[in-house]
């Protein structure tokens, strides 16, 4: 980490983004938003619905098309997740559920198709929504361009490392490949923020907490009483007879200030430095950073996953879910896959829209959503999709609708 003091530079009179990816195919903004709808056609519907869960089976440029048209949703989604193709060149299937999807294109045609499906996302987005874009490192880099370009670049909040997977030790001449990404972009500067916490560890807190105050025995740390860039108001003027140093601003008005060090809450250096004083009795652990390390694609036996192909971590996608959304908003993935955001969602009492033109993946997430998740070690039949004559629902019954694209053959997917 660099040393020394910094500050804020301002900005200089350019747009917001400035520069864009340029192919032959590339299509403008309203030829993306005048293209073809889709022709929903409902199927099935399970349950007694209080909320309008929908699971759409189609292709979803054509079904964000109608959604954007739909005045319940278009403008109303508070958070998007989508799971897109990696740009692998590979077909993805398993045992359980067989072939799932082929992932074919490529370069520019791989960017044109999913830059389409961003113009229209974003047009679903609320004021203060948000959207996590999950890929590989083959594509993470030309895709952060185009949700620039797309979002614009001031709406950028992280790229997210999760730790997939342990190193299997099987690369030469290169680090072992156990990574992949996460872009979270905003339609605002304002988005709906439920800050994520870790509980600490065993003496973790302990570590972070490294004072202890003779009087009462309370652990705490000491972190500096300013915050980077000028300001004018307030928290820019003198406290206790001194600005705040160069290029800073401090972090409470002096009033605030002076009532904290009333309070003991002010640590005074021999120096005469102020650094407030934070205790762990009062910490229910540590914010979560851009790093996470315990989200892996499970290989214990004893977890409950539907076996389809890149299928994603369940307590990943909860996480994602609590932190950027409140009950009762809408949850949207466009690459729904198993139904992983889905069953989160509405697990912690959120609506949901799902899509996906695969067969697999809506037979596989309708099962889910009514039926929970069977055990990784004790599928006791040849396809998950293939349900047990004497299964039944499970206790807490999710209620959803099934939807058709009128141009896709439903005949072989299987939602009774």
């Amino acid at each position: 980490m660099a040393t020394g003091s910094y500050s804020e530079v301002p900005r200089l009179p350019y747009e917001d983004t400035d520069f864009e990816i340029n192919y032959k195919t590339k299509a403008s903004e309203q030829e993306i938003l005048d293209g073809e709808r889709a022709r929903l056609r409902l199927q099935n519907t399970y349950g007694n619905l209080k909320h309008d869960n929908r699971l759409i089976a189609g292709d979803n440029l054509k079904v964000l098309r109608t959604l954007s048209d739909d005045p319940t949703v278009s403008g109303k989604v508070r958070l998007i997740y989508i799971d897109p193709p990696y740009a692998t060149g590979f077909r993805f299937q398993s045992t359980t559920v067989g072939v799932a999807y082929d992932d074919v294109d490529r370069g520019a045609t791989y960017l044109e198709v999913f830059r389409k499906r961003l113009v229209l996302l974003r047009e679903l987005m609320s004021s203060d929504g948000s959207i996590y874009v999950h890929l590989d490192v083959n594509m993470i880099f030309p895709v952060k361009l185009l949700m620039d370009e797309v979002f614009g670049s001031s709406t950028f909040r992280n790229l997210i490392t999760r730790v997939k997977c342990n190193s299997k030790n099987q690369v030469r001449r290169q680090f072992g490949d156990v990574c992949d990404y996460l872009l979270f972009y905003c339609s605002s500067t304002n988005n709906l923020w439920n800050n994520p916490i870790i509980p600490w560890g065993p003496l973790e807190g302990e570590k972070e907490y490294n004072s202890v105050e003779s009087d009462t025995g309370r652990r705490f740390k000491k972190v500096p009483c300013h915050l980077s860039g000028v300001r004018n108001g307030k928290t820019g003027s003198d406290w206790n007879g001194r600005p705040p140093p160069p290029g800073k601003h401090w972090v409470h008005s002096p009033e605030k200030l002076n009532e904290l060090d009333e309070q003991g809450r002010i640590y005074w250096s021999p120096t005469g430095n102020p650094r407030r004083k934070l205790y762990l009795d009062e910490s229910t652990g540590k914010r979560r950073s851009n790093l996470w390390t315990d989200f892996r694609d499970t290989q214990n036996q004893n977890a409950r996953v539907t076996g389809y192909p890149t299928e994603k971590n369940y307590e990943m996608m909860r996480m994602i879910v609590e932190s950027s959304s409140s009950p009762d908003d809408l949850v949207l993935d466009a690459y729904a896959g198993s139904g992983t955001t889905l069953a989160a969602a509405d697990d912690i009492g959120r609506r949901w829209i799902g899509i996906d033109s695969s067969a697999v993946a809506i037979a596989t997430a309708s099962e889910r959503l009514r039926y929970g998740t069977p055990l990784m070690g004790s599928y006791a039949r040849k396809s998950y999709i293939q349900r047990k004559p004497d299964q039944k629902p499970k206790d807490t019954y999710t209620a959803f609708q099934v939807w058709f694209d009128e141009d896709m053959d439903d005949n072989s997917i299987e939602t009774n």
